[in-house]
């Protein structure tokens, strides 16, 4: 503990004290941070993502070839024509005036190019009932959804002339702007519902108007500079729009609950007694490092993410640990300061109706008082009984299977688009989404190449990957061709999985790969799956072993307890794996998944176990800091290792609970949404929060320290060697301390 005037004081402590008696150069610091960071963010402006970026492998190659030769290729456009009983055929007159009207409508309204007959391109399914006449969209493939709707009102109008027969577009375009007009504000509306759900339950639990809008202000602001920050550092690493969404998610989560953290704590010490600059003092000491040590810890976590060399992911990590990096700073900086300023009025705002509550402080809580009574009266059977539980839950992970969710995975039955997508997949299986061959040769029109071409073609059909067409576009003045291959097996991506590696393994090396010069990559949505997943599973065991050694270090060195360093570790996976288990039943198994509005698709989007892994273990360790932090602060003061546990439970009980629910409140906005990957992502992070702040730091943290005794403070004496990062520091020790005419700490 030390004891002299020149004691070390912890950064959070020397950060608050000095914020404090700063506290109009500590805000207009924090505020000129902000209002920079955004004017460099929006000067730099933000580099996304490339498509050659995306992912290694095949995938990439093939996006690279095609960037090089300064290639755009545009969206394209299929309208299925089918009959809609079994008498009319593809051969019929009525048949052909429904494709010839096609085709001319589409023509005409001047907005597409390369139209084709189903009777030149050989595109007629097998029974004969169904065709296809297909076509591109002019301009950017980018952009194309705002210009199709011409185009889907003259399929329409061609429809109204035939009832017979079912008339119906889809592709890159028209998906487009369907999902655009269905979903384009789902998220944007579920993003901008956070706060105002995070600003009700701060209400509830502070009582007051002022203090519930600090919180939010300081995770808005701190979300805000991280934007800028992210144009900024896109130069270096690309961004994305989906890193963007993550960075807000987790930027209101964790600034929200460290504020809440920090807050609870000086009211908690003003209830107590203390004067307005002793209790912020002893906040700073104890809550703020415990928002440091747990900010350190979740930038570590979210740091995991840049091991994966998929880019999305690298870009969602870097965005996620900026902002994480931003709150914590801002929560032992400025919000020191603010509260310094406000001093009684951050009681402003008061709801009558809660007045009892607030006033009650944070010294305990009925309810978890109870809990704890029972779990510390029997710890053995609490233990069993919590863990049971949760590998319970967990089970259904062992049986966990991973997929990119197919159209009709994603979206259900809910929009017209996806029954077509399902008729075409049917009719011409995989003619939706057909694997690309981009073939780069010296000369594209050799005979070599050209025979090499057709042997491909010809192959690709016979060996089973494809029953055809198999359509070969050229580009002689680029010396390159793409050949699109519909894949035997269709949405079924596990049969066309198959289809591809024979393709790949097969056909490939038997006649593209004869001819020297030739490179011919895979790619398309089939491939791209195959790839990421790959990659994916590649990336799992190096991620995984970063985030569990740097965490276990992290805490080794915070607590310097081996004991609390392997017991945090252990409890983060049980909460995590519960997690896991809890997606598989309802998302992979379909149980209860209509209680949250989903369904069950058969399989986990392929980068939800990492991500969830990966967020879950930083957010985790937010409540398992400031829980620990609080019990270890009582055992220094003296207390028994069991009166130590209850004090440190029951006082936290209020703040975890409130943190917890606004967490639990904003993922599981997330999991209305609808698609069914970000049900996924808002259930499984919801549930994951859920079970932590309660079966985890309520029942299972306690009852294991409780049987560990004294082990809970085991340190081996070879470890004694590590650097201490604890910086204990009382409340009574903060209490005592006071400024001399420099603002240096002395003792008194």
């Amino acid at each position: 503990m030390g004891n002299g005037d020149s004691r070390v004081r912890g950064i959070a402590a020397r950060a608050g004290g000095w914020s404090a008696r700063h506290r109009w150069a500590a805000v207009g610091i924090w505020m000129l941070f902000v209002v920079l960071a955004m004017g460099l963010g929006s000067a730099a402006g933000r580099v996304d993502v490339k498509d050659s970026d995306q992912l290694k492998g095949e995938t990439h190659t093939a996006a690279k070839i095609i960037e090089d030769a300064g290639i755009e290729e545009p969206a394209s456009e299929t309208v299925l024509v089918q009959a809609k009983g079994d008498g009319l055929k593809a051969t019929d007159a009525e048949f052909r005036q429904a494709v010839e009207a096609v085709i001319k409508a589409v023509e005409g309204t001047g907005k597409v190019t390369d139209v084709t007959s189903p009777y030149d391109t050989q595109t007629i399914s097998e029974d004969g009932r169904s065709a296809l006449v297909q076509f591109d969209m002019t301009g950017d493939s980018d952009t194309a959804g705002e210009r199709v709707e011409p185009v889907l009102k003259a399929v329409e109008g061609v429809q109204k002339n035939h009832e017979s027969l079912r008339i119906e577009e889809i592709g890159g375009a028209s998906m487009m702007k369907t999902f655009d007009d269905a979903f384009g504000d789902d998220f944007q509306k579920a993003e901008y519902s956070a706060v105002p759900v995070a600003l009700g339950i701060l209400l509830i639990a502070f009582g007051a108007l002022v203090a519930a809008l600090l919180p939010v202000l300081l995770a808005i602001t701190a979300i805000m500079a991280t934007m800028g920050l992210m144009g900024v550092v896109s130069h270096v690493m690309p961004m994305s729009d989906t890193a963007n969404s993550v960075m807000l998610l987790v930027g209101l989560a964790v600034g929200v609950d460290y504020c809440l953290f920090y807050l609870r704590r000086e009211r908690e010490e003003r209830v107590a007694g203390r004067d307005a600059q002793t209790a912020l003092r002893i906040a700073a000491a104890t809550s703020g490092r415990a928002i440091v040590v747990s900010g350190v810890t979740v930038c570590v976590a979210m740091a995991g993410m840049l091991f994966t060399g998929l880019a999305e992911f690298e870009a969602m990590g870097l965005a996620s640990l900026m902002v994480v990096a931003v709150a914590m700073v801002g929560s032992v900086t400025v919000l020191p300061a603010l509260l310094s300023l406000l001093g009684e009025r951050v009681e402003k705002g008061r709801l009558p109706f809660l007045k009892r509550r607030s006033t009650a402080g944070n010294s305990g809580s009925r309810f978890w008082s109870a809990v704890l009574k029972g779990v510390l009266a029997k710890p053995v059977v609490s233990v069993v009984v919590a863990t049971g539980a949760l590998l319970a839950i967990a089970a259904p992970a062992l049986g966990m299977k991973t997929q990119q969710l197919t159209l009709d995975q994603e979206f259900g039955d809910s929009l017209p688009i996806v029954q077509t997508y399902n008729r075409l997949n049917e009719a011409f299986p995989g003619g939706s989404e057909p694997a690309e061959v981009v073939v780069k040769a010296d000369d594209i029109n050799a005979p070599e190449v050209k025979s090499a071409l057709a042997d491909f073609r010809e192959r690709a059909i016979s060996s089973g990957a494809s029953r055809g067409p198999v359509e070969i576009k050229l580009h002689d003045d680029r010396n390159i061709a793409f050949v699109y291959v519909p894949l035997v097996g269709g949405s079924d991506l596990d049969k066309a999985g198959t289809s591809l590696d024979k393709l790949r393994d097969d056909v490939r090396p038997a006649t593209l790969g004869k001819v020297d010069g030739v490179e011919a990559p895979i790619t398309g949505q089939v491939a791209g799956s195959k790839d990421f997943n790959d990659q994916l599973a590649g990336a799992v065991v190096p991620v995984f072993a970063f985030v569990v050694v740097f965490a276990f270090a992290l805490m080794l060195l915070s607590f310097r307890s081996l004991t609390i360093a392997l017991t945090s570790i252990v409890l983060n996976l049980l909460s995590v794996g519960a997690a896991y288990g809890i997606l598989v039943a309802v998302f992979q198994h379909g149980w209860g998944a209509s209680l949250v509005g989903a369904e069950g698709v058969g399989a986990i989007i392929t980068w939800l176990p990492l991500f969830l892994f990966v967020i879950l273990f930083g957010l985790s360790m937010d409540y398992h800091v400031f829980v620990v932090s609080r019990i270890r602060e009582a055992r220094l003061r003296g207390r028994t290792t069991k009166d130590a546990i209850t004090h440190g439970v029951v006082t936290t009980a209020g703040v975890v609970t409130s943190a917890a629910v606004i967490m639990v409140a904003v993922f599981a906005i997330f999991g209305t949404l609808s698609m069914q990957s970000m049900k996924q992502m808002g259930v499984g992070l919801a549930a994951a929060v859920l079970i932590d702040a309660t079966i985890i730091r309520g029942v299972l943290l306690p009852a294991v320290m409780a049987l560990l005794g004294e082990r809970n403070w085991y340190l081996p004496k070879w470890l004694n060697r590590l650097p201490d990062l604890t910086h204990d520091e009382s409340p009574e020790a903060a209490a005592r301390t006071t400024r001399d005419d420099e603002g240096e700490p002395v003792r008194v």
